[in-house]
């Protein structure tokens, strides 16, 4: 395996890795999705790292590429939809008092 490759799937990791915290350590609705779009980044990352090496000369993996960029901007989206909501009907995001919303 080539340097290039060990360094981009180890900050794919680390991104991957401080999104897992991010996420399950918070209990604002914002910052668990930045944990989110962090593991997402770092999923990203890691998959244009193996496609360059694997498949260099390919449009595959830049196809996937979008795909999963634009699943992280419909996810943000609606994420900050659901916390506009949230704050203006009961004045807070926190996750931890929006036990009314299980279902």
């Amino acid at each position: 395996m080539s340097i290039e490759l060990i360094l981009a799937l180890t900050t794919g990791a680390a991104l991957f890795g401080v999104g897992i915290y991010g996420a399950l350590s918070q209990t604002n609705l914002v910052m668990i999705m930045m944990g989110v779009e962090l593991i997402l980044a770092g999923a990203m990352v890691n998959l244009v790292a193996f496609w360059r090496f694997l498949h260099p000369d390919t449009a595959a993996g830049q196809m996937f590429v979008l795909i999963v960029m634009t699943v992280m901007a419909i996810e943000m989206a609606v994420g900050f939809g659901v916390a506009i909501a949230r704050f203006r009907s009961r004045g807070s995001v926190e996750m931890e008092e929006a036990v009314e919303l299980k279902g």
